[in-house]
């Protein structure tokens, strides 16, 4: 039994000092991957937590932002209620609300308590409501913030 125990503790010890050496910072620069003759350069996902901030991980251009920002409320657009959000996974992309308040996916928007919208897709999920981080930017929320937001659907 000793010797089981001993094993198991010897072998937790090993795994985490692999975990450890991913986390170091690497001074050597991406290797590049041959795929079907084609060379492509792979890049590191980014790390979350490890001092990244919320710009280097929201991966939505400009562009994507901007029209969510613009988007005007679509006629026929109906109140699925009020819920607080929190923020959801930084390595999700796009703009989008998840909230057991939506049965179905689909477009919609959110509204915050000082008026500010975004367009966002809307997705179907259990528990706590979360938005993402593009939409938080995209907002002005504090990434610490929980606040309450109206959600419509189109």
């Amino acid at each position: 039994m000793r010797n089981v125990i001993f094993l198991s503790l010897a072998l937790t010890a090993i795994s985490g000092c692999a975990v450890l050496d991913r986390l170091k910072p690497s001074s050597e620069a991406p290797a590049a991957t041959v795929d079907a003759g084609a060379a492509v350069a792979s890049a590191p996902a980014p790390v979350l937590g490890a001092g990244a901030t919320a710009t280097t991980l929201d991966t939505t251009t400009e562009a994507e932002k901007q029209a969510a920002l613009a988007a005007p409320a679509a006629s026929g657009e109906r109140s699925l209620g009020k819920v607080s959000v929190s923020l959801g996974s930084p390595a999700e992309p796009g703009i989008w609300l998840r909230s057991s308040l939506v049965s179905a996916p689909g477009k919609g928007r959110v509204v915050t308590a000082s008026g500010q919208s975004v367009a966002v897709d809307l997705l179907p999920g259990q528990g706590a409501a979360q938005l993402s981080l593009p939409a938080y930017v995209a907002l002005g929320l504090s990434l610490t913030a929980l606040p309450e937001v109206t959600v419509f659907a189109n």
